[in-house]
């Protein structure tokens, strides 16, 4: 009987043993990530009744998320390329699943507050391992779909962060804290059990052919995968890519229900419908469609995992530039409904594309990096978009703006295609 860390030799079968569970166990994590992460956003009122505070104050519980999550993103996916993956991952469920339930149990703002900054630190940790341990286990034609049923547990929990609301409405604020941080901890117990790192022989050979290291020859050291990463232009290129998309995504996301209403003179409630109901399960057949369609073109050409996020962004650019002109609100909705499909193309190609241009030792360092960036100019974009709208910019706009940074995202891309073209194929 074969035992957990042996791979898996049948015809045709070329994964390790467990690599599809793995992703399934992951799904749940990311789902869980989301939910305890977004869900305060849904119980204001409740929140607010129990702990007096300013709306600037509120805001402040989800900026320092968000500063906290970013700034810690680099040192998190280091220490997932340090030590196993597997570890890292549990071990930020665990934690991050205690500050859940800790949250429940505050009762000033600056427990809050700092509950916050700690969520932000412990879940930091997840998605570079998560991504770098999906993509140790899916190596050739699944890295892609494998990657984006992933993060379709990322949306799914985006989603479903109306359950604190709905619980915090029906009983207290509280309760959805500490039952979810519970229902977390023993989530990643029985993670312990289960959850490993993919067969070291499977994670021998790097997807750089110039970075073809056996693992433990070289040390891994910080100062080490800084100048291994940043000695790359591909790296150098997906940074400003990955950053720039971040920035463009956020913009849209924050103020599309905020465009709905005041174009088309839509309620409130129903402005939200229009920018939130279609755009979740849309993403999700983004994310699908995005990594089949570069999995089964990657057998062919590798190179796949760049052209089909490109593909995606030549669709996305014109979808927000019809959407954001429009007069007609069903063309508007089909326009941001193409935008949320294809613009997922490059979320699921992501890891991906880094374990095309980089070493494979500092896949996790190199994802936490971009995240980071990622996360502040999203910050950013929102707050800006936000002061133009002060300056009597129309929103109309700053869409219109944002596709031409897309635009620019796609010379970053083709620099990325030029760059990969340039090295030789792996055998």
């Amino acid at each position: 009987m074969k035992s957990n860390n042996e791979v898996a030799t049948s015809p045709g079968n070329s994964l390790p043993r467990g690599a599809w569970l793995v992703v399934m166990f992951l799904f749940l994590v990311g789902a869980l990530n989301y939910i305890d992460r977004n869900m305060l956003t849904t119980m204001r009122f409740s929140i607010i009744d129990s702990i007096p505070m300013s709306d600037a104050q509120f805001g402040l519980l989800t900026s320092a998320f968000l500063w906290v999550y970013g700034l810690m993103s680099p040192l998190a996916g280091y220490m997932a390329d340090k030590f196993k993956r597997s570890h890292i991952i549990i071990f930020s469920l665990i934690v991050w699943s205690l500050v859940t339930w800790l949250t429940g149990h505050a009762t000033t703002f600056n427990q809050l507050l700092v509950t916050r900054a700690l969520m932000g630190i412990s879940e930091a940790f997840y998605m570079p391992a998560a991504l770098a341990l999906i993509t140790d286990y899916h190596k050739g034609p699944t890295q892609s779909l494998a990657t984006g049923i992933n993060l379709t547990g990322v949306m799914l929990g985006s989603s479903l962060g109306f359950i604190g609301g709905w619980i915090a409405e029906k009983h207290t604020w509280n309760l959805a804290f500490t039952s979810l941080g519970v229902i977390g901890v023993v989530y990643g117990v029985i993670l312990c059990l289960f959850l490993k790192d993919a067969p070291k022989e499977e994670t021998v050979i790097s997807s750089v052919p110039d970075d073809r290291v056996k693992t433990g020859e070289k040390k891994i050291s910080f100062t080490d995968a800084i100048k291994n990463l940043f000695g790359k232009p591909a790296y150098i290129y997906l940074l400003f890519f990955w950053s720039l998309l971040g920035l463009v995504n956020w913009i849209i996301a924050a103020w599309l229900p905020t465009y709905y209403k005041e174009t088309f003179n839509l309620s409130q409630s129903m402005a939200g419908v229009y920018a939130t109901a279609y755009l979740w399960p849309v993403s999700i057949v983004g994310l699908l469609a995005g990594g089949y369609l570069s999995d089964r073109w990657s057998k062919k050409n590798p190179r796949a995992r760049i052209i089909v996020p490109i593909i995606g962004l030549i669709f996305a650019i014109p979808a927000i530039l019809l959407g954001s002109t429009t007069t007609v609100l069903a063309i508007t909705v089909a326009a941001f409904a193409v935008y949320a499909l294809t613009s997922k193309f490059s979320d699921t190609n992501m890891m991906p594309m880094l374990c095309l241009t980089i070493d494979h030792r500092y896949r996790a360092t190199g994802y936490g990096i971009l995240n980071m960036l990622s996360t502040i100019t999203g910050g950013l974009g929102v707050y800006v978009a936000g002061a133009m709208r002060d300056a009597q910019v129309e929103l109309s706009s700053v869409y219109q703006i944002s596709a031409i940074a897309l635009i620019v995202c796609l010379g970053i891309l083709f620099l990325v295609l030029r760059s990969a073209t340039k090295r030789k194929e792996p055998r």
